[in-house]
């Protein structure tokens, strides 16, 4: 069996759980955001009780009651949601390991943005998702984060902030999903350094017999409110790397930070409404001018792109596949085959940036794209889409033993 589909199929499995742990966490968090706010008083409410909903899924009916700080005394049982936030982190963090680390000098870091190198590149990323948690803990602490609109704000710079930040150091694919994994991290730890130990001073107090203190819920909710308005955005830039329209442009920061408002604008029409204060659909209106404003940035970024010169220096890696006997004819295949749409200016119809902003024009770009070019094209069948440029079974094999003759069968000796 071969490193390169180890790869690819470790890479599946951890972006498969990543999305299942997503979608728990997301629902979960989606689903008590709105329980909370539909929350209703009722007379007849056990003492300490702040609310009640009454539900129904499933064929049966649910009575919910929540105590705002917590009840006189606690059950044997208590189911704590955590674990989904925990998962869908490390899952992500697995997924960033083995996608943008493993594939550093391809994904992470371009020498065209920052010419640096990838254990740099590495330790920049690593340390960025640290500093995000710190900031905005200390921001949250601080005396400015007493005023909500005030703290909203100052969060929304910090945001920004990154964006542009992260576009002046990494590849545009990889600034987009750092950007994500900068507000991920902080919505995580959210739940592991804030959220459950407040909860967890709570039962200890009254296990012992204490009145447990207001704050401490107030804190929680506090961040849960933020990973709320949080969610939206971090799907968006998570599934970026499949548009290049949106991170391969010149403003890619500034399309970033507008997705920040969308998010704001679709949660709380949502918010509204299940806190039964109407149903305020000019919020739809404000995410709809704002995602013009998005498509109008990513078009008017292609009319007046500049044409800079791409560097011409090829890694050790790469140079070993530009020097492979095959490499001519491959690079002939893959610029007959490939390069109509994987290139500067595409030239098939309905495309109009290369798909995942992969180009195949030039020496360098082919190279560094190798096993990406054998998985899709040699390997399997997946590309082109529909084979709408007739690649041929004799093509397909050049460009599987031209990989081979580098990369090798990795593991086959000890595997198979």
């Amino acid at each position: 069996m071969e490193v390169a589909l180890i790869m690819e199929w470790l890479s599946f499995a951890a972006r498969w759980f990543h999305v299942i742990a997503g979608i728990a966490w997301i629902g979960s968090s989606f689903y008590f955001i709105a329980l909370d706010l539909g929350l209703r008083k009722a007379p007849d409410l056990p003492e300490g009780a702040y609310g009640e909903e009454w539900q129904v899924h499933g064929g049966g009916f649910y009575h919910i009651q929540k105590y705002l700080v917590a009840p006189a005394a606690l059950p044997e049982h208590l189911t704590w949601f955590k674990w989904e936030s925990y998962w869908a982190w490390m899952s992500g963090f697995i997924l960033l390991v083995l996608v943008y680390y493993a594939g550093a000098e391809l994904f992470l870091v371009d020498p065209d943005v920052l010419d640096i190198s990838p254990a740099l590149g590495i330790a920049i990323s690593l340390g960025s998702l640290v500093f995000g948690w710190i900031a905005y803990d200390l921001i949250c602490k601080s005396p400015l984060g007493r005023n909500t609109t005030t703290l909203m704000l100052l969060l929304y710079v910090l945001l920004v902030i990154m964006a542009w930040g992260y576009t002046q150091v990494f590849t545009p694919r990889a600034a987009f999903l750092h950007l994500g994994a900068f507000t991920a991290t902080i919505m995580s730890a959210n739940v592991f350094l804030t959220i459950i130990p407040s909860q967890r001073i709570v039962v200890a107090d009254l296990k012992a017999g204490r009145t447990p203190e207001a704050k401490h819920g107030i804190l929680a909710k506090q961040r849960s409110t933020h990973n709320n308005y949080l969610t939206l955005p971090v799907v968006f830039l998570m599934l970026s790397n499949h548009y290049p329209q949106a991170f391969a442009t010149e403003f890619s920061w500034v399309i970033a930070s507008l997705i920040f408002l969308m998010g704001v604008t679709i949660r709380h029409y949502f918010n509204s409404v299940n806190a039964h204060k109407g149903s305020p659909i000019w919020t739809w209106g404000a995410t709809a001018m704002i995602f013009i404003v998005i498509m109008w940035l990513s078009a008017f970024s292609t009319l007046f792109e500049s044409e800079a010169e791409e560097s011409t220096q090829l890694t050790p890696s790469q140079q070993r596949f530009a020097e492979a006997p095959a490499f001519s004819e491959v690079r002939n295949v893959v610029q007959g085959r490939c390069a109509m749409c994987h290139a500067s200016v595409t030239a098939w119809d309905g495309i109009i940036k290369a798909p995942k902003g992969v180009k195949l024009e030039t020496d360098r770009q082919i190279a560094s794209y190798a096993r990406q070019i054998y998985m899709q094209a040699g390997h399997t069948r997946a590309m082109p889409p529909a084979n709408v440029s007739f690649m041929e079974d004799d093509e397909r094999r050049l460009i599987v033993e031209w990989y081979r003759s580098v990369a090798g069968t990795g593991f086959a000796s000890i595997l198979n």
